[in-house]
């Protein structure tokens, strides 16, 4: 891999079980909280965080999946047709303290959607935001309640996000306009770019 590794698996471990203890903390507890995946990378880290949950408070903790395909804000701009995967809620939402979970927090975009997408499902008490990484560059009012790593970045590099369930190696990278790790990206958007 090229670019510049900046988490690596032990590091990313040690990032959510921080956010899984301050996501506990924070709603006294897990009674009231389903955590939702945005797809890709954000479905098996919600996963990992609710097994973390679990082991800690020994309740478990729903999981969901949202997929933002059609909420998003560029359609018009994609020259493909959006890669549609569903929405799976494994739990009516009303009243419930729902906890997106994504893997980059770039612009905004991305949360702006999947809350666009949560509305279409119901009203959650809360919704909050969980980062696995936080690179700034906001161009909507958008802020992370849990973030594993604020990681300064500039405008034209790309962060990678690697994760053994999807890509079958794990780690974060930061990569350079001219790194040919560029050739590397998936087409399911392991550069997150929002």
């Amino acid at each position: 891999m090229t670019g510049r590794q900046v988490l690596d698996q032990d590091e990313i471990r040690r990032a959510l079980s921080r956010i899984a203890h301050e996501i506990l903390e924070r709603n006294r507890g897990a009674q009231d909280v389903v955590l939702l995946g945005v797809h890709t990378r954000g479905v098996p880290l919600a996963h990992r965080l609710a097994g973390l949950m679990q082991e800690f408070e020994g309740v478990p903790v729903p999981v969901g999946t949202v997929d933002i395909a059609l909420y998003r804000d560029d359609l018009a701009k994609r020259p493909l047709r959006p890669e549609v995967r569903g929405t799976h809620l494994p739990v009516n939402l009303n009243g419930s303290v729902a906890v997106l979970v994504d893997d980059v927090l770039y612009t905004g975009r991305t949360v702006r959607a999947a809350l666009d997408a949560i509305a279409d499902y119901g009203r959650p008490q809360k919704v909050q935001l969980a980062e696995l990484v936080d690179r700034g560059h906001r161009e909507l009012p958008i802020r992370a309640d849990y973030v594993g790593k604020n990681l300064p970045t500039a405008i034209d590099e790309e962060v990678l996000v690697r994760l053994n369930e999807v890509d079958e190696e794990e780690g974060v990278w930061i990569v350079a306009p001219n790194d040919d790790g560029l050739a590397t990206r998936s087409r399911d958007s392991s550069l997150r770019s929002e």
